[in-house]
């Protein structure tokens, strides 16, 4: 006689292999944990940056007030009538000091540059504005317009002159054989 033997299982449920879900599971909510933990991290440094932030910005709008009412008086004092010499004679000086900034030996060469052989140079006269830009007035001579016309064509595309205007054209005389022209032009020289 064989036995045969009958797989009973007596639990009220059937036996399941959970074992392997429930690390998985336990593996998983350690993960979440620690995204949690660095997601929190990343806030408390963020808003720590942003603290940090706002108080240099402070203080840097602190320090600007201060220079505007440091200036504001710096001005107020220039404008009183015992210093209007001295602001007049300093504004005078700095712009004989601006108008020796200007490099002849530049300014000579991009002018020949762009100068016609037939056209001459009878005045030049380099001003300067606030922001520093230097604008020429010129006289140049020629024979005939054309020459002149030619020198303001090649001004206008040599990219360092800006496009020219002409003032006034005075024609030949009997003391001055040249037709003269005024001419003002905006050069790229910075000073």
């Amino acid at each position: 006689m064989t036995h045969m033997r009958y797989p009973i299982n007596l639990a009220s449920e059937p036996f399941r292999r959970n074992r392997a879900m429930i690390v998985a599971s336990s593996v998983l909510a350690g993960l979440l944990v620690l995204t949690l933990g660095l997601l929190v991290l990343l806030i408390v440094n963020e808003r720590d940056q942003k603290r940090d932030v706002r108080e240099a910005t402070a203080q840097a709008e602190e320090q600007l007030a201060k220079l505007a009412t440091e200036q504001a008086a710096i001005e107020a004092s220039m404008r009183k009538a015992e210093n209007a010499d001295v602001l007049e004679r300093s504004v005078f000086l700095n712009t004989l000091i601006a108008r020796k900034g200007v490099s002849w030996t530049k300014l000579f060469g991009d002018l020949e540059s762009v100068m016609p052989h037939n056209v001459r140079l009878v005045a030049i006269r380099p001003q300067t504005d606030p922001k520093n830009n230097i604008q020429l007035e010129m006289t140049v001579g020629a024979q005939s317009v054309e020459p002149v016309v030619d020198l303001l064509k090649k001004m206008e595309g040599s990219g360092i002159f800006s496009v020219p205007s002409v003032a006034n054209c005075l024609p030949p005389s009997q003391s001055e054989p040249l037709y003269r022209c005024r001419v003002s032009v905006n050069y790229a020289q910075k000073l």
